[in-house]
């Protein structure tokens, strides 16, 4: 059995932004896997299904990020599992748009919904973390990761969603190392999208502020 977790915010106001991508990638696997997620326990909804003759349970936290930690160790407890059952799918501010890295293990990296859940899960588990690049001055980082994607990223989304979505495929049937190997290679997505997309979202808040 493994447990699949996407991290984001729960609600429509944030459903389209950078913070998000863990729910959406999640999403799609439920739909590639025909897996109901609708089910709501332990602070989260949950769908489970079998994939490649493996029990699959797919977790959308519903506690805000801050406070991804006491569902998914709730859930580990629950089905009674180790962390070595855990992969968790979320956004990196240290990657640039569109690019993979796929690990075990390691620190929170300043991601919130992964240091809670380090508090409660110190063992290691299987990251898929998807980049999302970082903003340019004077833009703040709680401003862009909660701001939805510019239609430069839009148009390039779809990719990298299934990009991810593929790498959580592989992780259950090739393993940790194999999928490392193919999914921890630049796409050709982005570096330029990134900071073409940090810029014009910096100068629109910018344009938008009021004045004191």
């Amino acid at each position: 059995m493994h447990l699949v977790v996407g991290l984001g915010n729960p609600g429509p106001r944030y459903a389209d932004t950078r913070h998000n991508v863990g729910f959406r990638v999640l999403e799609r696997l439920a739909l590639r896997w025909n897996i109901l997620a609708r089910r709501e326990t332990a602070g989260a909804i949950i769908g489970d299904g079998l994939v490649g003759g493996q029990r699959v349970i797919l977790v959308r936290p519903q506690q805000f990020m801050n406070c991804s930690g006491q569902p998914v160790a709730t859930l580990l407890s629950f089905y009674k599992l180790d962390a070595a059952a855990l992969t968790v799918v979320y956004d990196d501010l240290d990657l640039p748009f569109g690019r993979l890295r796929i690990r075990s293990g390691g620190g929170h990296g300043g991601h919130n919904g992964i240091r809670d859940i380090l508090r409660l899960v110190t063992a290691p588990f299987n990251r898929i973390r998807v980049g999302i690049g970082r903003p340019a001055p004077p833009m703040e980082v709680v401003d862009y990761v909660l701001t939805a994607w510019t239609a430069d990223e839009r148009a390039v989304l779809d990719g990298v969603l299934d990009r991810a979505t593929d790498a959580v495929e592989s992780m259950l049937s090739a393993g940790l190392e194999r999928t490392m190997n193919a999914f921890n290679t630049d796409p050709d997505t982005s570096a330029k999208i990134s900071a073409k997309t940090s810029a014009k979202t910096s100068a629109n808040l910018s344009a938008n502020k009021p004045e004191n």
